[in-house]
């Protein structure tokens, strides 16, 4: 049986089933107050009865200023909690591991959507962010731990930090972005300062088995390699983790720095110690063969999104068949439909070209 259907221990209580975790997609299904909607729960649900090992939520915002999109899950209040539970309850109930991906889009948070300016490290001219006051710094950290304590308390399994794709967590690590002048700003050491007091507050806050994994990515937004690979490496050599999330965009390309030329961005972080942590990637992994050549390369688990779109049971489909064929895109509105894609989800969609064909 291929290795990608091998049990994984998260940690000493929670094991993934096989090696597949769905990618925190957004979708733009949940109400707007970022209460669970029937959309969104039944997404979700599906991907873990499709035989995802681990089921991720889309990114949940720890604050309402850090809302990224419409119809974005939250998990900033009490009130979000009875949606987060019966999704916890159900997704779990299929075997999967439920973990909630804790999310703050910062300068990224469209001003019409949240009424206001977003927020930054520093004053910064896109989109017309300010810059964050030391206290907002320490009021966003105490928020990413209440809401893996909120997490926890719905039954979730863990959580996943959002550190990637250019958002607030990734804005702080950029050296491009964050020109703060205090002890979150200038060498790198203080721009992962935040990242790493919020990885501390939430294994002192919540149990020690609580799963505990972060999102990191290695390029634009002012990332570079090296710095991304000394994150990386300390992260995982020192355990407060459980699993390290690498979103590469693409799997199989090498990196953009020339100086790192010669070997996959897979590579880079693949060879790297990590002790008892558990490392993934995510990009374009698309069909079986993708899959079974990426579990090869000497990581720990894949992931998935545009191939858990186009097929909420992409594992089952891949136990059962090793060589199926996912279908080819562009694909119709009602083949989504089919897959648990709700009107709102299709449109979201609609801006992904050649997904869909109608």
């Amino acid at each position: 049986m291929s290795h990608l259907f091998n049990s994984l221990d998260l940690n000493s209580v929670t094991e993934m089933k096989n090696r597949f975790m769905l990618a925190p997609l957004t979708n733009c299904q949940s109400n707007d107050d970022g209460t669970m909607s029937e959309e969104e729960f039944h997404w979700l649900t599906m991907r873990a009865q499709g035989g995802f090992g681990l089921t991720m939520t889309c990114a949940a915002h720890v604050q309402e200023i850090g809302r990224g999109f419409p119809g974005q899950m939250g998990i900033f209040s009490d009130q979000h909690l009875p949606g987060l539970t019966r999704l916890a309850t159900e997704i779990k109930a299929h075997g999967s591991v439920a973990i909630v991906q804790l999310h703050h889009a910062g300068m990224r948070s469209p001003e019409p959507l949240i009424g206001e300016r977003p927020v930054c490290p520093s004053d910064n001219e896109y989109g017309d962010a300010r810059g964050m006051t030391l206290d907002e710094v320490y009021q966003l950290r105490d928020d990413f731990i209440q809401s893996a304590i909120r997490a926890e308390k719905a039954g979730f399994d863990g959580v996943e930090l959002h550190g990637a794709h250019g958002y607030i967590l990734c804005q702080f690590l950029s050296s491009e972005i964050n020109q703060r002048m205090d002890q979150y700003g200038g060498e790198f050491a203080n721009r992962s300062r935040l990242l790493r007091e919020i990885i501390q507050g939430i294994r002192d806050s919540c149990s020690a088995t609580f799963v505990l994994g972060v999102r990191l990515s290695p390029e634009r937004f002012g990332m570079q390699l090296s710095e991304i690979k000394e994150l990386a490496q300390s992260l995982m050599t020192e355990g407060d983790i459980d699993f390290l999330d690498m979103s590469l965009w693409d799997v199989f390309k090498e990196p953009n720095e020339e100086e790192f030329q010669g070997k996959t961005l897979l590579a880079h972080f693949a060879e790297l110690e990590r002790g008892n942590v558990k490392l993934g990637v995510a990009g374009k992994i698309t069909n079986p063969n993708e899959a079974e050549t990426i579990i090869s390369q000497g990581v720990d688990w894949i992931m998935l999104g545009r191939a858990a779109i186009l097929h909420h049971n992409f594992p089952n489909l891949h136990l059962a068949d090793a060589d199926f064929i996912p279908v080819q895109l562009p694909v119709t509105k009602s083949h989504l439909h089919n897959e648990g894609l709700s009107n709102k989800f299709v449109e979201y969609m609609r801006g992904w070209d050649g997904f869909i064909s109608d």
